[in-house]
């Protein structure tokens, strides 16, 4: 299962670089495959884009930033938003809410955790089975 390890420590990577603009070609060369290949594997395995797991990842730490005081637009520019209106949108998007608005009491925001695949195999003990024939008896009752 070395594959899933190499997916694991690409995604590794590119929380370790959240913040920053993920270098996509790095990423499939840690995943042993190339970026177009892992984007595709990701999207399979995790039923969900590799860009919006990026997005949503990034728009839950900004919820975290701001619930710690931080102001919008420093939150924007760290999370590699030009303008704070596109942080705006996209947060939006994701919380239902504008980011101005997130330390008011009551409300919800959504919480994104990273991603970590993991195998499990299943039917590796023997069974003994036998097939009948529907209508056919085995065996008596009387």
């Amino acid at each position: 299962m070395d594959w899933i390890n190499r997916l694991n420590s690409a995604i590794n990577y590119m929380e370790e670089h959240i913040k920053n603009e993920i270098d996509m070609e790095e990423v499939g060369k840690i995943a042993g495959c190339s970026s177009y290949h892992f984007q595709r594997m990701f999207t399979y395995m995790a039923d969900i884009t590799l860009s919006e797991y990026i997005r949503r990842r990034r728009m839950s730490l900004a919820a975290v930033d701001l619930l710690s005081g931080e102001k919008v637009i420093d939150v924007a520019l760290s999370y590699g938003y030009d303008s704070p209106t596109a942080f705006n949108r996209a947060f939006k998007n994701i919380h239902g809410i504008a980011p101005s608005k997130i330390s008011e009491e009551g409300v919800n925001i959504k919480s994104y955790p990273p991603i970590h695949f993991h195998i499990s195999i299943k039917g590796e003990c023997e069974m003994n089975y036998r097939i009948v024939k529907k209508g056919m008896r085995t065996k008596s009752w009387t």
